[in-house]
């Protein structure tokens, strides 16, 4: 029999019910959104950090803004969980390592039990990219605060492919990074992921590491992109790695270790399904 305190059973036909919510930073945006609908599937009440709530959505918003703290202890009141997608490049210090260690800082005011899972990239550690840092350091502010939380690193999703090889193009040429690789992954199985790892009973013992379920160079994901849009077959031209960052890429530091999860649609499966 229940206690007085155990929350109320889920009741078929009332989602969520006795259910604390899961906050979800980031969660308009290409992976959040993926991360909301796979949380609204597990019947689990979805709560959507902005900083201007929106009706328009239908999601349940809450105004919080992690480049300056406001609104983010009221944001995590009561969660059991929060995913942690928000992410700015422009702002990148102020919104991803310090709105981090802003949002680790509330969790340990009003939620101290409640897991804070992040999501990373591969290869972030051995990158010197500007941005790769940056979730390097977000990572350390984490792992540093001593709240309950796990890192989630997963590598380029498909969107990502699908720009750089629409964008790359000198009208038939194409341009391509000699050695390049990728393991794209596909958002919804990722986002999928990222809620076991919030709801599991017990968070990894480490870092877990996602990726596509195939390792393509760059050229053959070109070609393919073309193929599939109804476009010619571009010629790629393939450029030297020069620079820290490129010769990283070429050395394959994007890529998925050998304890990796894979999974998930692979990049010519996503990009079958997307509008023309």
């Amino acid at each position: 029999m229940s206690e007085p305190t155990d929350p109320p059973p889920l009741v078929p036909g009332l989602p969520g019910l006795g259910r604390a919510p899961v906050l979800v930073t980031g969660g308009t945006g290409t992976l959040g959104t993926q991360v909301v609908a796979e949380l609204v599937r597990s019947q689990v009440p979805a709560r959507v950090l902005t900083r201007k709530a929106s009706t328009a959505t239908g999601s349940n918003q809450v105004e919080g803004d992690l480049a300056t703290g406001d609104g983010l202890r009221d944001a995590v009141a009561d969660v059991q969980a929060v995913i942690h997608c928000a992410s700015n490049q422009m702002h990148a210090q102020q919104v991803d390592v310090q709105g981090t260690r802003r949002l680790c800082e509330a969790l340990a005011a009003v939620s101290p039990n409640a897991r804070l899972v992040y999501i990373s990239i591969v290869g972030c550690w051995d990158n010197p990219l500007s941005y790769y840092q940056v979730k390097a350091d977000t990572e350390a502010v984490v792992t540093s605060s001593g709240r309950p939380h796990a890192i989630v690193r997963a590598t380029q999703f498909h969107e990502l492919v699908a720009r750089l090889c629409n964008g790359a193009r000198l009208g038939p040429l194409g341009i391509g990074l000699k050695g390049l690789r990728f393991a794209s992954c596909d958002t919804a199985w990722v986002a999928a992921r990222l809620v076991d790892v919030a709801l599991d009973d017990a968070p990894p013992a480490g870092p877990v590491e996602l990726a596509g379920p195939e390792t393509q160079s760059a050229r053959d994901l070109a070609v393919l992109t073309a193929h599939v849009r109804g476009r010619r077959t571009p010629r790629i031209l393939p450029l030297p790695p020069v620079g820290g960052a490129m010769k990283a890429f070429a050395a394959g530091s994007n890529l998925p270790g050998p304890g990796a999860q894979r999974g998930g649609r692979s990049y010519a499966e996503w990009l079958a399904d997307q509008p023309a």
